[in-house]
């Protein structure tokens, strides 16, 4: 698909749906549809660098704009969250963050260098009974059973070696990325197991005290986070 109707972009866009009835659709990447942004409308509709498709097309074709420090030329590629967005001729990079209504912003980057924060969503072994870890946003890379899923791996970029794990357990720094709380940060509280085909539920503490299901908690640091998490946002 290479348009989509405006008045049908997923929740996760932060941006008016009546402008043009069409908008450029993501193709299959790294991020799901529901939970990515088209890199031709980041810089189109958001960075506001070119007036229009075609303007994009050629500044992409040219390598000018980098995702995790990999030049990107598809207007269609998915950009996801905490994915970091480069622009070395402007000296400028953004890292994708999602608000309180779960909808994916850009925040500009105090410095242009930056280490990508990823979770560990799965764990195969491969030939050789090597480990590889699969992270959420479709990085293999090799590592060791050392890794537990769920934990978190500071990665750099674009090489993506891992400078530091984060833990998921008790006590450490958490942020949620789906349901009422989306966006929120909090320590984690306690891990409840459900006996169940549900999602097992964890209790953060934060400016309040609730409880979220699993798969929305990301650990992004122990006491601080790791990344960081503030700047000035792109509206």
């Amino acid at each position: 698909m290479t348009h989509q109707k405006r008045l049908s972009i997923p929740k996760s866009w932060k941006f008016g749906k009546k402008a043009n009835k069409w908008v450029t659709a993501t193709r299959s990447g790294p991020h799901s549809r529901e939970h990515s942004l088209p890199l031709g409308v980041i810089i189109r509709d958001i960075l506001k660098l070119v007036d229009n498709r075609k303007e994009g097309k050629r500044i992409l074709a040219e390598s000018k704009i980098l995702v995790d420090g990999i030049p990107r030329k598809d207007v269609k590629f998915p950009v996801g969250l905490f994915d970091v967005i480069s622009i070395p001729p402007m000296d400028v990079a953004y890292r994708v963050l999602q608000d309180e209504k779960g909808r994916l912003t850009l925040h500009k980057l105090s410095e242009p260098g930056a280490n990508k924060l990823c979770r560990i969503d799965n764990k195969t072994t491969i030939s050789g009974g090597k480990v590889q870890l699969n992270l959420n946003d479709g990085t293999n890379i090799l590592g060791s059973n050392d890794y537990k899923t769920k934990d978190s791996l500071i990665l750099s970029i674009p090489d993506k070696q891992v400078v530091k794990r984060l833990e998921y357990k008790v006590g450490n720094l958490a942020m949620v990325v789906g349901g009422q709380h989306s966006g929120e940060i909090g320590t984690i509280k306690e891990i409840r197991e459900v006996k169940s085909s549900r999602h097992n539920t964890v209790l953060i503490s934060g400016d309040q005290e609730f409880e979220t299901i699993e798969p929305y908690v990301i650990v992004i640091g122990e006491d601080k986070p790791e990344i960081k998490l503030g700047g000035e946002s792109v509206e």
